[in-house]
C-alpha cells in the first residue's frame, strides 16, 4: 500500500478517535464483500466447465441423468486427471515459507497464504466438482475468500495478528456464502479454526458475515442451497427418539471418519502418479454412476428432494451406501474440496431412515420422516466436526423455526459426545491437533515429579575422600554431590566451592571425608510433588538439577530432576504444548 494512503488512514482514524478494533469491523465489512465475490467467482468457474463439457448448466445430478454411460464414465475419470495434474503443479510450487491451508494461516500462521498454490488447488478442486466428484465445494470456497482477504490485509501492510483475523473473516465470508447461514458461518470459524469465541475476534468475524449474506442476497436469482419445508411441532415424547438419534449419529459419524481416512491410506500406499490416482477414483465414482446417477456432486440435489417428497427406504439404503463410496473414493485419492457438504447429506439420509423407522414402529404418533433428515443434518455435522455450537446455528438459520430447536440441541449434543467417547477424531486437522493438545495438558496436570526423575551420577557416599569427590568434580560439570549413608539416606551435599575453598587456604587434610563438608543447602523434592510447587524450589535455587528422596521422613535419594525438563513439562501444561 502507498505511504501517502497509510498516512491518510491514520490520519482519519485519529480524527475520528477510532481505535484499532473499531477500524477492524470496517476492514472485516470489506473482507466480507471480497469474500463473497471470491465464492461467487468459484460457483461460475464450475458452471463454465459444465458448459463446456455439455453445453448447458444444469445441476450435477440431472448432468449425469443425461449422459450417455460412456459418457458417465468418462467425464468423472478425465476430470480426475486434469485435477490430479493442476494438483501436482500446486504441489511443485510448495515452498514452504507460508501455510497454503487458510485453517493453519490463520491458527498457527502470520496470515498469509501463497497465491499461486491456493489457485491451482482451487482450479483443480473445480475441475474434480464440475465432473461429478463426490465432494463439497465449500472447501475451495472458503479457501478463496481467506486468499483474498490476505491479500487485502498485505496490502494494506497489517500486522500478523491483525492479518489473521482479516483471513478469519474472509474465511466466515466463504461459508456463509456457500450455505446462507451468517451466525453459523462466524461461529464455524471461532469454535474450529480459532478454538474460542472471544468477542475481540467474534465481532468483525460476526460483520464479514453478515456482509457477505446481504451481498449474496441481492443478488438476481440467488437462493439457499436447501430448500427446507416447515419444521412441525414436536411432542414430548418424541424427543425421545431424536435423543436415540443423536446416538446413532454419535456413533456413525466417527466411523465415515474413519473410512475416508482408510481410503486415504489405500490409496497412497497404490504408489500411482497423482494424476492416475484421481482418475482412478473419478473412474470408480462414474462406474458407481451408472447404477445411481445422484451420487454425482455434493448432495444438494438429493436432500432437496427427500425433505419435499417421500423415498422408499430401499431406494434411501442404496443412495447412502453408493454414495459413501463414491466419497471414499474420491476423498482417498487426493481430490481437494471439503466434506462439510457431504457430511449434511449422510447425516440426511441416515435422518430420513431413521424417520421412517420411528413411523413404521410408532404410527400415528411421530413427526414426517423430513423432520428427522433435518435434525439428522445437523447431529451428523456435530458428530464430524466437534462442533455442536456451530451445527445446531447453522440448522436453525437454514430453517428459521423455533420449533426445530429443541429436539436439534438435544440431538446435536448427545451426537457429540458419544463421537467424543467413540473416537475424538474431527474432520478437520486443527480440531484434532488441539484436542491432542487438550489431552497432553490434561495428561501433565495428573502426573507428578516422580515421572520426571533420573538418576543422580553425582553420589558418593559420607566417607567419601576428599581426593575422591574432587575426582567427580572433574569428570562432571556440577556445583554439588549428593551425600548418602549406608542405607542410601539423603544426607545433604558437598559444594565445590567449599571443598576448594578449604584446598586454597591450606586447611585442607588428608583424613578428611565428605562428612566434614557436606551440609543442608539444598532441600531435596519428593515424588509426590506437583510440578508448580517443584518449580517454586527451583526459583530459589540456581543449580540445574535438584535431589528427590522418597519422602521427608524416608530420605532416600530416588535420584534428580533437571530444570529443563520440569519447564519443558511445564510449559506444555500451560498451554504451549
Amino acid at each position: 500500500m502507498p505511504p501517502s494512503f497509510s498516512g491518510l488512514r491514520a490520519s482519519v482514524a485519529r480524527g475520528l478517535r477510532w481505535s484499532d478494533s473499531h477500524a477492524m469491523l470496517l476492514w472485516a465489512a470489506l473482507a466480507g464483500v471480497v469474500g463473497a465475490s471470491a465464492t461467487i467467482a468459484f460457483r461460475e468457474g464450475i458452471n463454465g466447465l459444465q458448459w463446456l463439457m455439455v453445453g448447458k448448466t444444469v445441476s450435477l445430478v440431472d448432468m449425469a441423468r443425461g449422459l450417455d454411460w460412456p459418457l458417465r464414465i468418462a467425464i468423472p475419470t478425465l476430470g480426475g486427471v486434469v485435477a490430479g495434474l493442476l494438483l501436482a503443479w500446486a504441489r511443485r510450487t510448495d515452498t514452504g515459507e507460508t501455510k497454503p491451508d487458510y485453517m493453519e494461516a490463520i491458527a498457527i500462521g502470520d496470515g498469509r497464504i501463497p497465491v499461486r498454490q491456493s489457485l491451482l488447488r482451487s482450479l483443480s478442486s473445480m475441475c474434480t466438482i464440475a465432473s461429478g466428484g463426490s465432494i463439497g465445494r465449500e472447501g475451495s470456497m472458503i479457501q478463496l475468500a481467506a486468499l483474498c482477504s490476505s491479500l487485502t490485509g498485505q496490502w494494506l501492510r497489517f500486522d500478523p495478528a491483525r492479518l489473521r483475523l482479516l483471513v478469519a473473516c474472509g474465511a466466515a465470508a466463504g461459508i456463509t456464502s456457500a450455505y446462507n447461514a451468517p451466525i453459523a458461518g462466524a461461529v464455524f470459524v471461532t469454535e474450529i479454526v480459532l478454538g474460542s469465541i472471544a468477542m475481540q475476534s467474534f465481532g468483525p468475524i460476526l460483520v464479514a458475515s453478515v456482509t457477505a449474506n446481504i451481498m449474496m442476497r441481492e443478488l438476481a436469482g440467488y437462493a439457499p442451497p436447501y430448500e427446507m419445508p416447515v419444521f412441525p411441532a414436536v411432542s414430548g415424547a418424541e424427543v425421545i427418539l431424536f435423543i436415540g438419534l443423536g446416538i446413532l449419529a454419535g456413533v456413525l459419524a466417527p466411523r465415515l471418519l474413519q473410512l475416508l481416512d482408510l481410503s486415504r491410506r489405500l490409496f497412497g500406499r497404490s504408489k500411482l502418479p497423482l494424476p492416475l490416482r484421481l482418475g482412478v477414483g473419478g473412474l470408480l465414482v462414474g462406474l458407481m454412476s451408472l447404477l445411481m446417477p445422484e451420487i454425482w456432486g455434493n448432495g444438494y440435489e438429493v436432500v432437496n428432494a427427500l425433505l419435499h417428497n417421500p423415498w422408499p427406504w430401499t431406494m434411501l439404503l442404496a443412495v447412502l451406501a453408493l454414495k459413501v463410496a463414491a466419497t471414499a473414493m474420491t476423498v482417498g485419492s487426493g481430490a481437494i474440496g471439503g466434506i462439510f457438504t457431504p457430511t449434511l447429506f449422510f447425516g440426511a439420509v441416515v435422518g430420513c431412515l431413521f424417520g421412517q423407522l420411528a413411523q413404521a414402529l410408532w404410527p400415528g404418533a411421530t413427526s414426517a420422516p423430513f423432520a428427522y433428515a433435518i435434525v439428522g443434518m445437523g447431529a451428523f455435522l456435530a458428530a464430524a466436526t466437534s462442533a455442536p455450537l456451530m451445527a445446531i446455528l447453522m440448522i436453525f438459520e437454514m430453517t428459521l423455526s423455533y420449533q426445530v430447536m429443541l429436539p436439534l440441541i438435544l440431538c446435536c449434543v448427545v451426537a457429540y459426545f458419544v463421537a467424543r467417547s467413540v473416537d475424538e477424531q474431527s474432520m478437520y486437522e486443527i480440531t484434532i491437533r488441539r484436542n491432542r493438545a487438550e489431552q497432553e495438558r490434561l495428561r501433565l496436570k495428573a502426573i507428578r515429579l516422580g515421572e520426571l526423575i533420573q538418576p543422580a551420577v553425582t553420589v558418593m557416599p559420607l566417607d567419601a575422600s576428599i581426593a575422591s569427590l574432587m575426582q567427580v568434580f572433574v569428570e562432571h560439570p556440577v556445583k554439588y554431590i549428593y551425600i548418602v549413608d549406608a542405607a542410601q539416606r539423603y544426607c545433604g551435599v558437598v559444594a565445590l566451592k567449599d571443598i576448594s575453598h578449604d584446598l586454597l587456604t591450606g586447611h585442607g587434610q588428608p583424613d578428611k571425608t565428605a562428612a566434614d563438608f557436606v551440609c543442608q543447602d539444598i532441600r531435596p523434592l519428593t515424588p509426590d510433588m506437583s510440578l508448580g510447587n517443584a518449580l517454586e524450589h527451583f526459583m530459589t535455587h540456581q543449580g540445574e538439577r535438584l535431589p528427590v528422596v522418597r519422602a521427608d521422613d524416608d530420605p532416600v535419594l530416588l535420584g534428580a530432576v533437571h530444570k529443563t525438563s520440569l519447564l519443558d513439562a511445564y510449559v506444555r501444561l500451560s498451554g504451549g504444548v
